[in-house]
């Protein structure tokens, strides 16, 4: 088997205190950091349709999100595309109401990863929150929101409108996601972008910024 195969079946698996050894190993044999990132995401992949597909549940998918975190934190000082934070700032957070954090962790850590500074409001945002923490920090280039729920789909539409509102609305672009958001919707509330997944959304992260 490949180390980058062990890896991934050890993120599926769950198993964090494995995880870090593995990948400082790979590492160690000249594999890509990026490589190796990929394939912790591409395992990821495999969990979220399992999930879908109700072959496994909650639990399970936050063992092999933590196993993820860990293999990550190995691989950051390898990530860093020049100085951590260099491509600008990305405020993310899931929208009012909803208590999700897998998928917008693992956004977070995903556009860290391409660059950015990320500042992480987490679960359950007002949208005021969201408009603060801009005001706060004027640099900002991307507002990211989610919301995992078809029941804060509406909160979501209320944060992208208040922030559609604001002064310095054309000095940032905001990104929607989340398993009830499509494209459509996106276009609908107002939003610059779209993405189903993490890895697509620090692509679509370094296109809005650049």
């Amino acid at each position: 088997m490949s180390k980058l195969q062990e890896i991934a079946d050890t993120v599926i698996a769950g198993k964090a205190k494995l995880i870090g050894g593995l990948v400082q190993e790979a590492l160690d044999e000249g594999l890509g950091a990026t490589d190796i990132l990929n394939s912790m995401i591409g395992a990821m992949d495999v969990v979220g349709e399992r999930f879908k597909n109700n072959e496994i549940f909650v639990p399970e998918m936050l063992v092999a999100a933590r196993a993820m975190k860990k293999g990550v934190e190995v691989l950051k000082p390898h990530l860093a595309t020049g100085t951590a934070g260099a491509a600008g700032k990305v405020v993310i957070g899931t929208v009012a109401g909803d208590l999700h954090d897998i998928g917008k962790n693992l956004v977070a850590m995903m556009i860290e990863s391409a660059g950015f500074e990320v500042i992480d409001l987490g679960v359950d945002v007002p949208a005021e929150k969201f408009v603060e923490t801009v005001r706060a920090k004027p640099d900002t280039k991307i507002v990211a929101c989610s919301a995992l729920l078809t029941t804060t789909m509406p909160a979501l539409r209320e944060t992208v409108a208040t922030l559609n509102e604001q002064d310095f609305r054309s000095g940032i672009k905001v990104m929607v996601g989340g398993a009830p958001i499509t494209q459509a919707f996106a276009d609908e509330i107002g939003a610059d972008a779209y993405t189903a997944d993490a890895a697509s959304a620090a692509q679509k992260a370094k296109e809005l910024a650049a």
